[in-house]
Formats: structure tokens, sequence, C-alpha cells
């Protein structure tokens, strides 16, 4: 005969252990409640954000895995499909100078702690600027796969962009400051060796200028020459205004006949400038230095084009002209 107690403690542990079924049962349907309420907000997250997330197989055939949808907001509708059948799409829309970087990418050659700056085309054939951060994926130290997310960073180019042109351009003139001078004067001095030359412009007689037609009309001046000076600036030749009154004219790679020829053409457009009824009158004295070699002689020669400069500006002052 089975004891009272025996079934009144058995019908209690069934009790019991429905309950616990039951409690588990709920904490398991709440965390797995839970974690999908994680994987879809994370899925919202990764589908809505303008940045994309990739996965491209490289071996043993090469193609995309996954690319989120966010990147139709960039490259148009259905540029994922074309994307997944053409594994040559990132190289086809790449811009040719950051083709190198997609080489050196899939081939592993790359700093993959650092960020990844390129640019492809949009939907509207225009070229926007990325930062991707990848991640390469080996098996047998072989580099099979990379996987990585990329975000546009078009405005922080463009205020890179803007910052650098602050820094090496003159706020009034436009063009080039000494602060860009000095780092090419650094550059041929202690790096590139390469025939030089020197043109020191000094805009004549500015002070009485500014005194008697006010500093407006001499601004208005100092961006004329700049402007004149400016229209030489090219096949590596770098003009910058040195401060106050003084230009210079950076000349790479030029011979000294080159050279005479040079300021010959530059006298003659000041001449032509000068010649216009409605253009504001401009005088320079010129002072030029020649090196058939830059490295370690740039200072001697940028005092040399100084000294020579001062002489053409005492003749212009014998001959009435300043």
């Amino acid at each position: 005969m089975i004891h009272p107690y025996f079934i009144s403690g058995f019908g209690t542990g069934i009790v019991v252990g429905i309950i616990v079924i039951a409690l588990f049962f709920y904490r398991w349907k709440k965390r797995e409640k839970r974690l999908k309420e994680r994987h879809d907000n994370f899925i919202h997250v990764v589908e809505n954000t303008k940045d994309f997330i990739y996965y491209y197989q490289l071996y043993p055939k090469r193609g995309y895995q996954y690319l989120s949808p966010s990147a139709e907001h960039f490259f148009g509708e259905g540029s994922i499909e074309r994307a997944f059948k053409d594994p040559d799409v990132p190289f086809k829309e790449a811009h040719p100078d950051d083709y190198e970087i997609l080489i050196k990418k899939i081939n592993g050659e790359l700093d993959f702690n650092k960020g990844i700056v390129q640019r492809w085309l949009d939907k509207n054939g225009e070229y926007r600027w990325f930062e991707e951060y990848a991640t390469p994926i080996y098996q047998n130290g072989k580099l099979v796969a990379l996987q990585g997310v990329l975000r546009n960073i078009d405005e922080k180019v463009k205020l890179q962009q803007e910052l650098e042109y602050q820094l090496h351009h003159d706020s009034l003139t436009g063009i080039y400051n000494r602060t860009y001078f000095e780092s090419c004067y650094s550059k041929y001095n202690e790096k590139t060796d390469t025939s030089i030359a020197f043109i020191l412009c000094d805009l004549d007689d500015l002070k009485n200028i500014n005194d008697s037609f006010g500093h407006k009309y001499g601004d208005e001046l100092l961006k004329e020459a700049a402007g004149l000076l400016n229209q030489f600036s090219e096949d590596g030749i770098t003009v910058a205004r040195l401060g106050g009154d003084e230009f210079v004219l950076l000349i790479p790679g030029i011979t000294e006949e080159e050279l005479a020829q040079f300021v010959s053409n530059l006298v003659r457009r000041i001449d032509d400038h000068n010649e216009n009824e409605d253009a504001i009158t401009i005088k320079l004295s010129i002072g030029c230095a020649f090196s058939a070699t830059s490295l370690g002689l740039m200072p001697d020669l940028f005092s040399q084009a100084d000294r020579n400069m001062y002489r053409d500006k005492n003749k212009r002052k014998q001959a009435g002209l300043v």
C-alpha cells in the first residue's frame, strides 16, 4: 500500500516541476524576444544607415557575398544586383588615381589597421569620397575574403581641402602664400635636386600709393599684380606672395637661356597690361637668380635674386620709373 505522504510528496514534486518548467519556458521566451528585438534593431540600422557593409570573396572565386541595401543610396537602384553579377564593378567605377589602392587591398598589401580612402562613381556619374575599414579573412595563411564598412566622407574631405587652401593661400590675392612657398623651397633645398630659378618682384611705391589713394586702392593694386603674375603659374611654377609688396616665382627644371626668355615675356606682359587704359598700372622691380642644382643652394640663390631685385629698383628710381 502506497503511503499517503509519498503520494502527497510526489504530487507536490510534480507541481513544483511544472512551475519550474513554466518559469524556465517564460524566461526562455522573454530572452528570445529580446534577442529578436536586438536582431531586428541591428538589421534596421544596417539597412537604413548611409554607411554600408560588404563581404567580398577573393578565393576560390572573386565576388560579393553581401552588400547592405544602403549602398544603393549612393550607387543607385539595381547597383547591388549589378555588383553581385560583376565582381569587377569596384574596379570599373573606382577613380583612376585610386585603382592601385584596390589592387593592393585584394593582395593584402595595405595596413588594415588604418582607414582606406577611395573614390567611386555615384549614381549621378560623380566621384564620391569614402573611408573604408576593412578586415582581411585568412584560411591556412591565404587571404580568401575581405569584409568591411564604408562611410561617405565628402563633407570631411571638403573641409580638409578648404582648410588646406586657407593654409597655403594668401587671403587677399588668392595666390600661394609664404607658408606654401617655404615648403617648396625646403623640398628643393633638402630633397629634390634640379635646376632652379627665382624671380623676385617688388611692387614699386606701394606705401605712397596707400598714403595717397588709400589702402583699398593699394589692395586692388596688389590683387591686380598677383593676377598678372599668376598667369605664369604652370608647368610646376610656384607663384606666391611673400608678404607686403613682395612676390616670388619659383621655377624648377629651367635653363639659364629659358630664364632670360621667361623674364623678357614677363616684362612684355606687364607693359601690355599697362597699355590698357582701364587697368591699374603695375610697376614691378624684378630680380632673378639661376642655379643648375638646388640642393643646399636655395638660401644663397634667394639672396642673389633679392640683391638683383634691389639693384633693378635703384636703376628704375634713377630712370624716374619709380
